[in-house]
C-alpha cells in the first residue's frame, strides 16, 4: 500500500476490543477515515451516517450477526465493499453469505500482510470498477420497484405482472404511502368509471397483493389504495 493516506472510508466491526483497536491503529496508519464498532447494530448505525467504502466484518458479532449486518446493507447497497473475517469453516454457515458478494473471506487469525493484501483486491476493485444503482424504490423482503422501466423485482429476479397490474404499480408508486382513490385509479387505468371497473381494479389489486410482500398495498376503506414503504 503507499505511503500517503487512501482517501477510502473503512468501517471495521470487530467484537474483541483488543484485536479491534490493533487493527484499527493499523488501518489509521494508511486510510484517512477508519470508524469502528463493536456490534451490528452500532455498525449499521455507524455504516448509514458515514457510507464507507469498505467493510471488515466479523462474522460472529452481537446484536447483529456479520451475515445480517451485510444482508441488511446489501437490500439497498450494492456497491460498498466487504471483507468477512471468520473462523469458521463450517460450509453451510459460509454458505449463508453467498450473494452478498464479499471480496473475500479472511480466516482468523489473519496477519497483517494478509490484511493488506486482501485490502489491495478490494482498493482495485473500487478503482477499476462501480456498480452504477437504477432508480428504485426498496420495499421489504428485497422487493424493489424500478421507475425507469415501471418493473417490479424481487431481489434480481424480475417478477411478471400484466399489462394493468404494472399500470395500477406505477400509479401507486408515484406517490409512495398517499391514499390514491379508486375512482382517480380507475380513471387513469380505464378512462371510463363505472362500477364494472370498480370491480375489475379490485381483483386486479387482489392478483397484484399475492405477487408483492405482506402489506404493501393498503386499502383506505372508502377511499382508496396506497403503496406503504416504511
Amino acid at each position: 500500500m503507499k505511503s500517503d493516506l487512501i482517501e477510502y472510508n473503512i468501517l471495521f466491526v470487530e467484537d474483541e476490543k483488543a484485536i479491534r483497536t490493533n487493527y484499527v491503529q493499523y488501518l489509521k496508519r494508511h486510510f484517512a477515515n477508519v470508524y469502528e464498532a463493536e456490534n451490528g447494530e452500532e455498525a449499521y448505525e455507524i455504516y448509514k451516517v458515514k457510507k464507507p467504502h469498505i467493510l471488515i466484518i466479523d462474522i460472529n458479532l452481537p446484536k447483529l450477526s456479520g451475515i445480517d449486518l451485510l444482508k441488511k446493507i446489501r437490500e439497498k447497497d450494492h456497491s460498498t465493499k466487504a471483507l468477512m473475517l471468520t473462523s469458521y469453516t463450517d460450509t453451510s454457515y459460509l454458505l449463508d453469505a453467498t450473494g452478498l458478494q464479499l471480496t473475500k473471506y479472511l480466516v482468523k487469525p489473519i496477519s497483517r500482510e494478509e490484511l493488506r493484501s486482501a485490502l489491495n483486491l478490494v482498493i482495485e476493485e473500487l478503482s477499476l470498477f462501480s456498480v452504477v444503482e437504477k432508480r428504485r424504490v426498496y420495499i421489504k423482503n428485497n422487493f424493489s420497484w424500478d421507475y425507469d422501466s415501471y418493473e417490479l423485482y424481487d431481489d434480481t429476479s424480475l417478477v411478471s405482472l400484466t399489462n394493468k397490474e404494472r399500470k395500477i404499480l406505477t400509479i401507486l408508486f408515484s406517490d409512495i404511502n398517499k391514499t390514491i382513490s379508486y375512482d382517480d385509479i380507475v380513471l387513469d387505468v380505464w378512462y371510463d368509471l363505472d362500477e364494472d371497473k370498480i370491480a375489475a381494479l379490485k381483483t386486479i389489486i387482489k392478483n397484484v397483493r399475492k405477487k408483492l410482500p405482506p402489506d404493501t398495498i393498503k386499502n383506505v376503506f372508502g377511499e382508496g389504495y396506497k403503496i406503504e414503504v416504511q
